[in-house]
């Protein structure tokens, strides 16, 4: 649930949980927060960087997660849980003050605070928080797992199924959270297909450490292409009873959507240096 300003993230996340959503992520501005102010930013003023290109204030973020907290815990209640996603753009020590700032209104969990060459900092985060993380989306094998996840240093296994290498080495990763406490959140974006859905989906109904599932809703366009996509109902997902994974593909509809080139966008600070990742 996103939102130019608090009150409208609160009115989406009233129109999740009228669908029957228990557990909303919510976001203030643009992806990652980016965009979140009316300013315009220098790098703009120069000519420099993409048409695309993001602009975050890094500072003006920082103050406006606890605000928005705030009104949409006010506003919401207590009967819904709200996840936030830092996307690792912010300076260690900043993100750890933040958090601290947002404990009071019991967020489910933050998400990746701390980009994978910084994972020496979730020691200082755990000395100085209780709020739950999730972490993992950019790590590319099962063993960047293995120390944070002895360590105890997130609760929320943030994989993406398919950069990790597939359903085997995250049944892996899945199986060594058991020891720890330590749950399931698979990577779900818009951009994962439904093939990939219900890949998440079989997996959490194999293990006993499932947590949570991010998911997309599907288009008429995408189911047209997916045969047996997953189903979403009263914040539930469903898979079918075909063999596999359940899904097909038909290769005839996908064939109207060619693969197309193009450059990407970067978020930049007010001066243009891009933020990672």
């Amino acid at each position: 649930a996103s939102g130019r300003a608090p009150e409208e993230v609160a009115d989406n996340v009233t129109k999740f949980m009228e669908q029957g959503y228990r557990h909303v992520r919510i976001q203030q501005g643009g992806y990652g927060g980016g965009d979140s102010l009316d300013k315009k930013p220098d790098f703009r003023e120069a000519g420099f960087g993409g048409q695309t290109d993001a602009f975050m204030d890094q500072h003006a973020y920082l103050k406006s997660v606890p605000k928005m907290f705030d009104v949409v815990r006010k506003r919401c209640g207590e009967d819904v849980e709200l996840l936030h996603d830092v996307h690792e753009r912010v300076e260690p020590i900043e993100v750890i003050n933040m958090i601290r700032h947002v404990e009071p209104y019991r967020p489910f969990f933050i998400e990746d605070p701390f980009s994978p060459e910084n994972m020496e900092w979730f020691k200082q985060l755990r000395m100085s928080t209780s709020t739950p993380i999730a972490m993992g989306e950019l790590f590319n094998n099962i063993n960047e797992f293995k120390l944070p996840m002895i360590n105890q240093w997130f609760d929320y296994i943030r994989i993406h199924v398919s950069q990790i290498g597939g359903i085997t080495p995250a049944m892996k990763v899945a199986r060594l959270g058991e020891w720890f406490n330590i749950k399931t959140a698979w990577h779900g974006p818009g951009d994962v297909s439904p093939v990939g859905h219900a890949a998440h989906a079989h997996i959490d109904l194999a293990i006993w450490n499932f947590g949570i599932q991010e998911a997309g809703r599907f288009s008429d366009k995408l189911q047209e292409v997916f045969k047996g996509c997953p189903t979403m109902k009263n914040g539930y997902m469903s898979v079918n009873e075909a063999p596999g994974l359940g899904v097909d593909i038909n290769e005839k509809e996908a064939a109207k959507y060619p693969i197309t080139t193009k450059s990407n966008w970067q978020v930049r600070k007010n001066d243009g240096t891009i933020i990672r990742p």
